[in-house]
């Protein structure tokens, strides 16, 4: 704590101290500039440079103490320009641009005065009924903590007083991520295990990065809801890892406590969160300043203000408290609608392809489905400032004036009476491709915005089946902000490309990527479920003592190693289901693009290692085809005999990596305790001697197997 702080918190009255602890949300001007003089340090406000300089100028010259605003927004994948939306992002598999997508939208931010959001979610999510796995990174643990960290990088740069710098806060601690009933907001119940080594390890990674604030999550865990819960929020997160930034509570989370049923009235709500470790609450009402304040622990309450205040002088406010409004970005320019564009293209997925993609050069091309002409390519939380896209067909007419295109969207995203699949169909001879944009409306996905039903809304489905026997190529290009379940027409597209809410660029993105100007080497952050009743569907789940060996499972091993079930129970008894394959219909990690590559032997440096050993594994990759391409390297951990259950796989790392034709590139992986440890439920890192096999490979179902053995330390003399 520096001298600064120390002194403005000798100073403070309890009511200043108050109100310093509280984000009033989206007020208008004239009640916002009252508030301020009324000593709220905080705003949620969609600001201009001007109306941030006034509100400022509010609080540095108009209140006793001087002590500047922070201003709060949440800045998700983008501020003027929209980036894809976080879950497309983590389809990149590339931390290096998830973290300059962070940097524009900080730059951005920051011009007009915002110095805080609310991102990045780090949440691993395993329904994909839950709306808000758009706003994070999927299903795994190390992907999302890997990009986090990334995210957070750009974020807040070298220097949180930069003019280009903002505060990251990650969310939402923890286990947000699966709700029952995919239900954003319901209740979680999950063992220390699963906490230790699947939600809390993405936080612990961010943490480590600097991230400047910590959310907590509406949820309960194991029945305390976290607002209230001090084992997590100061136990595990201050104590534990040290975590010295703010803790911000949701919004409303903190009055939330009340119809959770464990606080009687928000007097008792204010007293429980902010002990349990909750620094700064958001949303309330001004009225609520000070409710419960005579039952906090007076070193609480100062510890609470020194962290906000902390983050100001971090941020560089007391010295530069304004930004220049002539230099605020109102609007997106070349460059950064080229990054977003280049990013949308790298986001997308190709899920599969029977040589239709990337097309040629077709004459007469007939553009059909709801996304055809529709603009709304933008996604989730890009509500603030009118930022807009153009549709598939406008792009289509501007890049290639030369290709025929008739356009007829024949449905919509929801079940109409103006529905005309009868129309396309009359309309397709003639025609050298087919290319139908369906998916998602960006308000299907976000907050509050779970589903029970994951197939294409309408009658998308119905037009993708029509249109594939019709007789004709076919391409699918499908946007949306979840995993959806197509197993209704899969199997009758021929082509088919996951392009997500790809923002403000994603049209062009699109066009780029039929016609291979673009290469489509996603892969997929979340796995595809075949029917809703499956999930949650993750690919790193636990073998049960009875594992199935329908199609679409792992197998156990695949080494001489082997972990065999009791020989006397028949397949009969055995974990699955009687009326679907096992396994997803796209797992974790699905994806190719238009370049072909080799892979050779992967290799250790070593067989044999002890458990606080490392070794390096080294695969050389080569283009063979004649275009240059990205390849995605995926390197999966399988414990074969462990004191917990293990997963049948766990990804422990990756690299993406672009290879001109010809080109052989060595990928290089660091393995050690890191990667091939687990945390016990007390959080320490435990390396357990053994068998042990890492799976290296472009997918899951395309993996080679290179075993490894651990090996106990010494016996002590």
């Amino acid at each position: 704590m520096s001298e600064r702080i120390a002194d403005l918190v000798s100073r403070m009255t309890a009511a200043e101290k108050l109100g310093q602890l509280q984000i009033i949300f989206r007020p208008n001007h004239d009640d916002a500039a009252a508030l301020v003089r009324r000593g709220i340090g905080s705003m949620f406000w969609p600001p201009s440079a001007t109306a941030t300089n006034a509100l400022q100028r509010e609080a540095v010259e108009n209140t006793r103490l001087g002590i500047p605003l922070l201003i709060g927004l949440d800045v998700i994948h983008g501020q003027r320009t929209i980036a894809p939306v976080p879950l497309a992002q983590a389809a990149s598999f590339d931390p290096a641009m998830v973290e300059e997508l962070a940097a524009l939208a900080a730059r951005e931010a920051r011009s007009g005065g915002v110095n805080w959001t609310f991102s990045p979610m780090v949440d691993v999510s395993r329904d994909p009924r839950w709306g808000r796995v758009v706003e994070g990174f999927g299903e795994d643990v190390l992907l999302n903590a890997a990009l986090g960290a990334a995210m957070v990088r750009g974020y807040q740069g070298d220097d949180l007083a930069a003019a280009t710098s903002i505060a990251a806060t990650a969310k939402h601690f923890v286990a947000y991520g699966q709700p029952e009933g995919g239900r954003d907001y319901n209740t979680v119940d999950v063992s220390d295990h699963r906490l230790r080594n699947v939600h809390l390890e993405p936080f612990r990674a961010v943490v480590a990065a600097g991230a400047a604030s910590v959310m907590a999550s509406f949820n309960t865990v194991a029945g305390v809801p976290v607002h209230a819960d001090r084992r997590l929020l100061t136990g595990i997160l201050k104590d534990e890892w040290g975590f010295d930034g703010v803790v911000v509570g949701d919004a409303d989370g903190v009055a939330n406590l009340v119809p959770h049923r464990v606080a009687t009235d928000l007097d008792d709500a204010v007293a429980l969160a902010y002990g349990a470790g909750i620094d700064i609450e958001m949303g309330g009402t001004p009225e609520s300043i000070g409710w419960g304040a005579e039952r906090l622990d007076s070193a609480r309450l100062d510890d609470a203000v020194r962290r906000v205040l902390s983050l100001k002088e971090r941020l560089g406010l007391f010295e530069t408290p304004y930004v220049d409004p002539d230099a605020e970005i109102t609007e997106p320019s070349s460059e950064s609608r080229a990054l977003v564009r280049a990013a949308a293209a790298r986001s997308a997925v190709l899920l599969r392809n029977d040589g239709t993609l990337p097309l040629g050069a077709p004459r007469r091309m007939l553009l059909t489905g709801p996304y055809a002409t529709s603009t709304d390519h933008l996604g989730a939380w890009t509500q603030y400032f009118g930022a807009r896209s153009v549709s598939i067909a406008d792009e289509l007419a501007a890049q290639h004036p030369e290709i025929v295109v008739t356009v007829l969207p024949g449905v919509g995203f929801v079940e109409d009476d103006a529905d005309d699949i009868g129309g396309v169909i009359a309309a397709v001879p003639g025609h050298d491709v087919v290319v139908v944009c369906v998916g998602e409306p960006s308000s299907f996905s976000g907050e509050a915005a779970s589903r029970s039903d994951l197939r294409l809304p309408g009658r998308q489905a119905e037009l993708i089946r029509a249109v594939a026997a019709a007789g004709v190529p076919v391409v699918v290009v499908m946007a949306n902000g979840r995993p959806l379940v197509v197993a209704d027409w899969i199997d009758q597209a021929p082509a088919v490309l996951e392009v997500w809410h790809g923002g403000t660029e994603a049209p062009a993105a699109i066009v780029d990527l039929l016609f291979g100007v673009a290469e489509p080497a996603g892969r997929l952050p979340m796995s595809f479920p075949r029917a809703v009743g499956q999930i949650p569907i993750h690919y790193d789940h636990e073998n049960t003592g009875r594992p199935a060996t329908t199609r679409g499972s792992l197998r156990l091993t695949t080494t001489d190693v082997a972990v065999e079930g009791p020989a006397n129970v028949a397949e009969k008894f055995t974990s699955k289901y009687l009326d679907l394959d096992l396994g997803p219909q796209f797992p974790f990690g699905h994806g190719s693009g238009y370049a072909t590559f080799a892979y050779g032997e992967p290799r250790l440096s070593a067989s044999v290692i002890g458990v606080d050993g490392s070794v390096e594994l080294t695969v050389e990759v080569t283009n063979t085809s004649t275009r240059t391409g990205d390849e995605v390297v995926q390197v999966f951990l399988e414990d074969l005999v462990a004191s917990v259950a293990p997963p049948v796989r766990r990804l422990v790392a990756f690299a993406r990596r672009t290879l001109a034709p010809g080109e052989t590139s060595t990928f290089s992986f660091a393995i050690g305790p890191a990667q091939l440890g687990f945390r016990l439920t007390d959080g320490t890192l435990a390396v357990e001697p053994g068998n042990v096999v890492l799976h290296v490979g472009p997918t899951l179902a395309a993996t080679r197997p290179v075993p490894l053995r651990v090996t106990p330390p010494p016996l002590p003399h």
